[in-house]
């Protein structure tokens, strides 16, 4: 309920995850019509962190992996900038609420299946957006079903 005022958002994955922070964000910007960008994690310094603050909602996913004390890392800094932190987690550990203000619980299963689950939350966070800004989350603004020019 309270997401629909943002103006922006920020989704971070790395790895095999990184292209889910992109369509997080892409089903964002599609239905609610809210800035949103996709960025590796690992490149968050080289840039989006200049974006962040109170004003900037963080979008996390940050399943259990191989790379997982790395994202964690990033989102330490996002933490030491105010933003408001949502994590799509696998598993739940006493940390939780220190790194993570809000968060999608996913269940866990092995790494590379990962993006199929991490991906249904991001959709139902952009729907569920869209729908509390009264957006047509069915018939989006200027988008088509198919490409039907060259």
């Amino acid at each position: 309920r309270e997401f629909y005022r943002y103006n922006d958002f920020l989704y971070l994955g790395r790895h095999i995850l990184f292209p889910i922070a992109l369509e997080g964000a892409l089903k964002l910007k599609e239905i609610s019509y809210i800035h949103a960008e996709g960025y590796a994690a690992g490149e968050m310094k080289h840039g989006p962190i200049a974006l962040i603050d109170e004003n900037c909602p963080v979008v996390a996913i940050i399943p259990k992996g191989p790379l997982y004390d790395k994202m964690l890392a990033n989102i330490k800094e996002v933490k030491a900038r105010d933003a408001i932190t949502i994590g799509v987690i696998s598993h739940l550990e006493d940390t939780t609420d220190e790194f993570f203000d809000h968060f999608f619980l996913i269940p866990e299963t092995p790494y590379l299946l990962s993006p199929l689950l991490s991906i249904i939350p991001l959709q139902l966070l952009a729907y569920y957006i869209a729908d509390k800004k009264g957006c047509d989350v069915d018939q989006p603004r200027n988008l088509a079903k198919s490409v039907t020019v060259e």
